[in-house]
């Protein structure tokens, strides 16, 4: 996957710009260097999974069994830090993911699934979509009898502007495969 190009210049300038819409010197005192700051921020940081491609990256992880795994073996990454950025306000949401499968014949180091849901999260979306992809990417690299995927996030967009709701969680699940009845306790819903 080639790395897409960033023009840091342009979107300081447009930063700066931004500030100044809103009556705001962008020069003067805290602000200065806000415009920099801010495009690197986005341009290296928060947006560096449109450089992944992480489908690519499992593949190359990926542990060949000489038998099946035994029915009903779990594995379980839990507490893995996501931050993403929504793209409807551009404000951050932060928490951890769960990640669940019940291998068949594939298997993979836990950094690289903790990888995968990164390089999604990493990317100007809704956490509906981060979940979704990483369990279908996981679910096609892996072909484990299932896999289930929880983001367990904080939005900025909902602490910090409208309803204020300060503390509010948001939980979502995808699932591939045909997981166990209690896939969603397994994966800490509700809890």
């Amino acid at each position: 996957m080639p790395r897409r190009s960033v023009d840091h210049a342009a979107a300081a300038r447009a930063i700066r710009d931004f500030l100044s819409a809103l009556g705001l010197d962008p020069s003067a005192g805290e602000l200065a260097g806000t415009g920099d700051r801010v495009a690197r921020a986005f341009g290296d940081e928060l947006t560096r999974g449109y450089d992944v491609d992480p489908a690519a990256a499992l593949r190359a992880e990926v542990i060949e069994l000489a038998a099946p795994s035994a029915p009903g073996s779990i594995v379980a990454l839990r507490g893995a830090p996501v931050t993403t950025t929504c793209p409807h306000h551009l404000m951050v949401a932060q928490g951890h993911a769960t990640v669940l499968f019940e291998p068949d014949r594939r298997i993979v180091g836990v950094g690289a699934v903790a990888a995968v849901v990164d390089a999604f999260a990493r990317r100007l979306t809704l956490q509906e979509t981060v979940g979704e992809e990483a369990a279908s990417c996981l679910f096609e690299a892996l072909r484990p009898r299932w896999v289930a995927c929880r983001l367990h996030l904080s939005h900025a967009c909902l602490t910090a502007r409208g309803e204020r709701a300060h503390g509010a969680t948001l939980d979502t699940l995808a699932v591939r495969g045909s997981p166990p009845p209690d896939v969603a306790r397994l994966a800490g819903v509700g809890s």
